[in-house]
């Protein structure tokens, strides 16, 4: 139904009510639980697939005897992978709708992943690692899903919550290389690491299309009939009257020629992944969202560059810190449980960093919250510049650090959804998570070839400028999103 329709009727406005309404009343129940749930497992399959790479490299490089090059190659591909299928999905998860796109991820993650397990040399594992980044790259599509049946009312704090299955894949990842990686090497690591895949694809037939999607392209009867699901399993009601359209075609005029190919309106079907995409990205860099989309790129860099570093830094320094030379826990990080023992540890730092974002995210704003946590993870790190000897002190800063940085981490995936309106969310989280990834592919660089290089103070260097400068975007962002409600045309941005 379209607003000259509602228009038409007997004019009653009270006997209307819009999606946002809808799901203010149907509030946060089993139904959201249920969706949250599926989102999360997407998300332990990421984190796993991400943190098995502290693992099986260095394994890898002593089984088939790889030269360092090699070995950082397989944390690269997959990275690059990322960057691809960030973009992607996004695109077809805008244009196609959210279900077909996590049908896409979890058929290319879960394949690609299970295979890799019977790599029968190095470049069939490179190959098939690179289509695992791509299913990876997905991960914005999960997060933009889940979104999507959440009521504007502490928002936030559910985001945050669901931000901590992210977490829990890193300390499942973290305990199962303890346990699996000294007893039966790093092929049975990867084959139990892709069961999360394995579930996500199994589950996928009890997937609903979003009904924030449905409501965009005008599906009024499709969306309505989700939020009646809704409340039966909530057990409320929804609102007395008919569900209507908020969407105001005039503000839309800037934006016709991308409607025209499909991009806002029900004929997606028709057009050209090509010209969808393209268009998308278009729309991404309009006066109303380039500056956003450009703080946005620095910020996700920013937090890639400083998150998978300090994983890194810690394997690279907190055990081995006095000694710098060649020869550090990578040639035996396969027998040294060390190692493990330090990367589950600090993995934990997640928890309490997801605990104080829930509690500050909706009280203090996304964009405070995020700036305090930058300030923090910057001040945690410069006690290493004066290269602490005790372990455990060196361990307990690497701890703060990440505590802190997991927490902007957390509170930009909230932001940046927020912020797009629903005809280019997936795409615009999407691209901003793909530049994320080019820090991932960057920090081995700095974190690695600097500290085992004996260049530990440069390294510092890099990770305190990138977090001061990403801390600086945070405080240019355009506005907060706190309490405010999701807008589904680009046009409708300038009325928020």
């Amino acid at each position: 139904m379209d607003h000259d329709e509602v228009e038409n009727n007997d004019g009653n406005l009270d006997q209307m009510y819009t999606l946002d309404e809808a799901l203010s009343v149907v509030g946060f129940g089993r139904f959201q639980v249920l969706v949250l749930c599926y989102a999360g497992l997407g998300s332990i399959a990421e984190a796993m697939e991400v943190m098995i790479l502290s693992f099986v490299g260095p394994a890898v490089k002593s089984q088939w005897e790889l030269s360092s090059a090699q070995e950082s190659l397989i944390t690269t591909v997959v990275f690059a992978g990322m960057l691809v299928g960030a973009y992607s999905w996004g695109i077809i998860s805008d244009n196609y709708g959210r279900r077909q796109g996590l049908l896409s991820v979890a058929i290319v993650t879960t394949i690609s992943a299970f295979l890799s397990t019977f790599s029968p040399d190095y470049i069939t594992l490179i190959i098939l690692r690179v289509f695992v980044g791509v299913g990876l790259g997905g991960g914005p599509v999960y997060s933009a899903w889940f979104l999507e049946f959440v009521p504007a009312q502490k928002r936030g704090t559910w985001m945050v919550i669901f931000s901590t299955f992210w977490s829990v894949g890193t300390i499942l990842e973290a305990s199962l290389a303890w346990i699996i990686m000294p007893r039966l090497g790093w092929r049975w690591l990867l084959a139990l690491s892709s069961i999360p895949s394995f579930a996500a694809l199994i589950l996928y037939g009890y997937v609903i299309e979003s009904p924030r999607y449905l409501y965009m392209r005008g599906k009024m009867n499709d969306v309505h009939n989700i939020l009646k699901k809704m409340a039966i399993l909530n057990q409320t009601e929804l609102p007395s009257g008919m569900l209507v359209s908020d969407r105001r075609p005039e503000l839309d005029e800037e934006f016709a020629p991308a409607e025209r190919i499909g991009l806002l309106s029900s004929g997606s079907n028709e057009v050209t992944f090509f010209k969808a995409g393209f268009s998308s990205v278009i729309m991404l860099f309009s006066s109303t969202l380039v500056k956003t989309t450009l703080l946005l790129w620095v910020v996700y860099f920013g937090n890639s560059f400083a998150y998978y570093g300090i994983i890194l830094l810690t394997s690279e320094i907190s055990s081995g810190q006095s000694e710098c030379g060649p020869a550090t826990l990578n040639s035996k990080i396969s027998d040294d449980a060390s190692l493990y023992r330090d990367v589950f540890i600090t993995s934990f730092a997640e928890l309490p960093g997801l605990i104080l974002s829930a509690i500050i995210v909706d009280f203090l704003g996304r964009k405070r919250s995020m700036a305090l946590m930058y300030l923090f993870s910057f001040i945690f790190l410069l006690p290493l510049f004066f290269k602490p000897q005790h372990e455990f002190l060196t361990t307990g800063l690497l701890f703060g650090a990440r505590m802190f940085v997991i927490g902007t981490f957390t509170i930009v995936g909230i932001y940046c959804p927020e912020i797009y309106p629903t005809a280019v969310r997936s795409t615009g989280y999407g691209v901003a998570s793909a530049v994320g990834r080019i820090g991932g592919m960057i920090c081995p660089l700095v974190a690695v070839q600097l500290v085992t290089g004996c260049h530990l103070v440069p390294a510092l260097i890099f990770f305190e400028v990138v977090i001061a400068l990403s801390g600086i975007c945070v405080m240019l962002f355009p506005f907060e999103t706190k309490g405010r409600k999701l807008t589904d045309t680009v046009a409708a941005c300038n009325s928020s």
